[in-house]
């Protein structure tokens, strides 16, 4: 069961408009479940993305980068779930290219104004044929008012569906941002470790947009992580819609700037935390804070060491404090000059450590009434500078090697 994450109400999920939604269910890898998502985007909109930086990425993420970059106008997002396309080399690429155009040719425009995506199974052929034949059915289906639907559509293992509207005021007029995600395993930086559909109708350049999508997802979907593996497949799309009469944000320095960009860091952040509150098996959502350091990449690095420790994440499974083996994950960070005399440790609001080894205050009864919970802080001070950061993950349950042995089947 996920951690905290009741499942999002579809009337709460706000239409953006320039964007409508259509699913359908293509028989891709279970019959009679829907697994395809067609998104269309309003001419004129701005979409920017980021993508995984794994060396084996899928085919569709290849294909997407090449039709960003063609620069033609993105006008519709093709999402199927079930299989990853991914592994697939050269027949990959032409078939997600072949889903491209037949979307292309149903909706009228061309086949370069398509962004496709895939996740799922790896290293199997793509099922083109079924998604095809499916696309009459998704385009019947479109509608404004279709993102919970959509947030279902693009499930794999998740057992919750992902979903976040914001309003947010800009200069007295108000805005939408709506956005889904999937994701439950396989979720590690770096860059968005899941698949993420996010527009806003507020009207953004390009440049302004990219600077948002890099802010809000260094704070987000990279500051996750259920099992350290990042996915051949991930991709984080923003998008603008622009479907107003306000003038254009260009820059930063347009005071509806940082608004906005907060406001897409918070939906980003929800979704994010979504993922690791459904981590594969999890059953505790743990936040790490790594404060006192000399800057952010380091802070990050400590709390990464910690957050996908197998020793630390199954302990807190187990509610057992058994907390030398954070200490461990902190000494072997990287931080080679780290004076671990100065280090303090907290689980939640115990002093656990300090002075190189435990604290004298510290009580086991203390640590084990923290662990119990289903949402734990760890804060840990290195006592070095005044940069921070926080990483989410959660614990490593019988259920995640149970989820993943038995995926495929």
């Amino acid at each position: 069961m996920p951690v905290n994450l009741p499942p999002p109400d579809p009337a709460r999920l706000l239409p953006v408009p320039g964007i409508t939604l259509g699913t359908a269910a293509a028989g891709i890898k279970r019959p009679g479940r829907r697994d395809v998502l067609v998104m269309t985007v309003a001419p004129g909109a701005e979409v920017v993305g980021v993508f995984t930086q794994n060396r084996f990425c899928a085919a569709p993420v290849s294909v997407a980068r090449e039709h960003l970059a063609a620069d033609a106008g993105v006008r519709a997002l093709l999402v199927n779930t079930g299989n990853a396309n991914a592994g697939t080399g050269a027949d990959g690429i032409a078939r997600a290219r072949a889903t491209c155009t037949a979307l292309a040719e149903r909706l009228g425009i061309s086949a370069l104004q398509v962004l496709p995506f895939s996740t799922g199974v790896i290293l199997e052929p793509l099922p083109a044929d079924k998604i095809v034949a499916a696309l009459p059915a998704a385009i019947a289906d479109l509608r404004p008012d279709n993102w919970a639907t959509a947030a279902e559509a693009i499930m794999t293992t998740d057992t919750v569906p992902k979903a976040v509207s914001r309003r947010v005021t800009l200069d007295g007029t108000d805005f939408v941002i709506t956005g889904i995600a999937k994701g439950s395993g396989m979720i590690h930086p770096n860059m968005a470790t899941m698949l993420s559909f996010v527009a806003t109708d507020a009207p953004v350049s390009c440049e302004a947009l990219e600077a948002i999508l890099r802010h809000a997802v260094n704070r987000s979907f990279n500051c996750i992580t259920v099992d350290g593996d990042t996915s051949t497949n991930d991709a984080c799309i923003l998008i603008a819609t622009g479907a107003t009469e306000a003038a254009v944000i260009m820059d930063d320095a347009d005071p509806r700037f940082l608004p906005l960009r907060d406001a897409v860091t918070e939906v980003m952040v929800q979704l994010a935390q979504a993922i690791v509150r459904d981590g594969e098996g999890a059953t505790k959502f743990m936040t790490i804070r790594v404060e006192g350091g000399r800057d952010e990449a380091e802070c990050k690095q400590v709390a990464y060491a910690v957050a996908r420790s197998p020793l630390v994440k199954t302990a807190f499974f187990a509610s057992d404090p058994n907390l030398g083996r954070i200490l461990a994950a902190i000494g072997y960070a990287g931080l080679s000059d780290l004076e671990v005399e100065r280090v303090r440790l907290y689980l939640g609001d115990v002093l656990v450590a300090e002075n190189g080894g435990r604290a004298a205050g510290y009580r086991e009864a203390d640590g084990r009434r923290v662990m119990a919970a289903p949402e734990i802080e760890v804060r840990i001070d290195l006592a070095r500078g005044t940069a921070a950061a926080t990483v989410w993950t959660c614990d490593l349950s019988y259920d995640y090697v149970k989820i993943n042995a038995e995926y495929r089947t």
